[in-house]
């Protein structure tokens, strides 16, 4: 990955499948990306958790076509693909295998059960208090009672769900799991992966059983096997935004997740304070989100325990609230209990109807992310500017559906039409485009309702000025041939809806 804009997308929702979606980078979004991170194509797409569940890891959904598209792909555009490290579907043939011959299986070692933690696992042996320590992003045991073929019954780590079984990392078949998948992606020419759930890989009695010292050491192990095959590894990890720090001093790039809520609270309040706070710290080898395939993460933000978080308990509680009034309910009706993808970190919704659909705010949004200090990463949803989709959610039941669209043709089309989404494009090829980003960046003191990001290198300056009262963004692009001012507000915005630019001046 380099420092331009990245796509994130799931092949099936915008184009159907990888020809689609190549053609959709190669035209309509040319010269936008040269970056993509395809969310999971294995075999199948659809199960319990949208890719995550995969049942086999190494085979792409035929629906989506084969590893030769993924190779057409790869070599065009700098390639992300998904190494789902905790969990494997309970429908795989490795535990297919384990359901019918039990301890007799070759894949018995793979998968990590309660005993393997908790020797002699009884109830008895397991106390309450070991129990609440256990760290779990849904509620809910971690354990699973599966019965075997043969009639025995063990209780299996399943952190996610009971149609994700925990994979024994530690165990030899478990590292010959993961490498046999790494090697896959070598092959079809990827070139980045992203380690998702990875905190949750090492679990050890008496603890969280997620990022332990132990978990550093892992992701580093795994990060260099990657390495070692033309490969860069992202680490994916939501949690207390000291953990995310520890992870890029440690174990390489991780994401910014605290950046998106503070956004929000950001142009939610008119104060530019807790953002500058964060900004002064976060690390520097990120990438940036504001949307994702998930929720809007809310603990990345947060307090842990008696530790203080980026924003006030008080403030966690209005920035909820607020999306909710936001997105007239359509996110609290899609997030918490409200929804089968329990979720007690995120709240489900698109960044667009979180902002209430104002194309102003929104753009400000992206200026704010693309000036941040990182790589920056867009959803296809955030790209085409999308809306809840309730639609969706009410089919399937699941929360986080309201943020993964399934698009058509003509809906694209349309889409790309719209005043914000192609100011917003317009946004990615300056970021895209100017030097300045190479180099250093900096934020020059200011009042508490302005934000000022800036970047200079070798001569070449692009600042990004907000006043938040206003709702007013400055974009100033300085070279030794050219200076540029764009402007984004609602006035401008209205003014120039035809026209597709926000660029208002322009001294050659």
């Amino acid at each position: 990955m380099g420092n331009d804009v990245a796509l994130i997308a799931y092949a099936d929702r915008l184009g159907g499948n990888f020809s689609g979606l190549q053609s959709l980078l190669d035209n309509e979004f040319r010269g936008l990306f040269s970056s993509v991170h395809v969310l999971p194509f294995f075999d199948p797409i659809d199960g319990a958790d949208a890719g995550f569940d995969p049942v086999d890891h190494t085979r792409v959904d035929p629906r989506l076509g084969n590893w030769r598209d993924v190779a057409s792909l790869s070599a065009k555009y700098s390639f992300m693909a998904d190494l789902i490290v905790n969990h494997v579907s309970a429908d795989s043939l490795q535990f297919q295998d384990v359901q019918r011959h039990g301890r007799s299986s070759d894949y018995w070692e793979l998968f990590l059960r309660k005993n393997d933690i908790f020797p002699h696992s009884e109830p008895a042996f397991v106390t309450a208090e070991e129990m609440q320590r256990i760290y779990r992003p849904r509620p809910g045991s971690p354990f699973t009672a599966i019965t075997l073929d043969d009639g025995s019954s063990f209780d299996f780590w399943t952190t996610f769900s009971s149609k994700q079984l925990d994979i024994n990392v530690e165990s030899p078949a478990g590292r010959v799991y993961l490498d046999s998948i790494l090697e896959r992606f070598a092959g079809a020419g990827i070139r980045e992966i992203r380690l998702d759930a990875a905190g949750y890989a090492i679990k050890r009695r008496g603890t969280s059983c997620f990022m332990l010292p132990e978990t550093f050491d892992f992701i580093g192990t795994l990060s260099e096997r990657a390495q070692a095959l033309g490969m860069q590894a992202l680490v994916e990890i939501h949690s207390y935004y000291q953990t995310q720090r520890a992870i890029a001093s440690q174990a390489g790039r991780v994401y910014d997740f605290g950046l998106p809520p503070l956004v929000l609270h950001t142009l939610y309040r008119n104060d530019a304070d807790a953002i500058k706070k964060w900004l002064e710290v976060a690390p520097r080898n990120c990438v940036t989100v504001l949307d994702t395939h998930d929720g809007i993460g809310i603990m990345d933000a947060a307090r842990q325990d008696e530790h203080e978080g980026l924003l006030a308990d008080s403030e966690i509680d209005r920035l909820v609230e607020t999306i909710h009034l936001k997105t007239g309910g359509s996110s609290r009706r899609a997030s918490g209990d409200a929804a089968s993808n329990l979720d007690i970190y995120q709240v489900n919704s698109t960044y667009y109807d979180a902002l209430g659909r104002n194309d102003c705010d929104y753009l400000i949004a992206r200026a704010i992310q693309f000036f941040s200090p990182g790589t920056p990463q867009v959803y296809y949803v955030g790209l085409l500017a999308g809306e809840n989709d309730m639609d969706l959610v009410k089919r399937t039941g699941v929360g986080r559906d309201i943020n993964r669209h399934y698009y058509s043709c003509e809906e694209i089309q349309k889409s790309i039409q719209r005043p914000v989404v192609k100011h917003l494009m317009q946004l990615i090829r300056l970021r895209n485009s100017e030097s300045a980003f190479d180099g250093a960046f900096s934020m020059p003191t200011c009042q508490r309702s302005e934000l000022v990001l800036r970047w200079e290198n070798d001569g070449a300056l692009a600042q990004l000025h907000v006043e938040l009262g206003r709702r007013c963004a400055t974009i100033d692009i300085r070279t030794a041939d050219i200076e540029r001012r764009y402007i984004i507000n609602e006035k401008l915005l209205n003014a120039a809806a035809d026209l597709g630019d926000i660029e208002t001046e322009q001294n050659e």
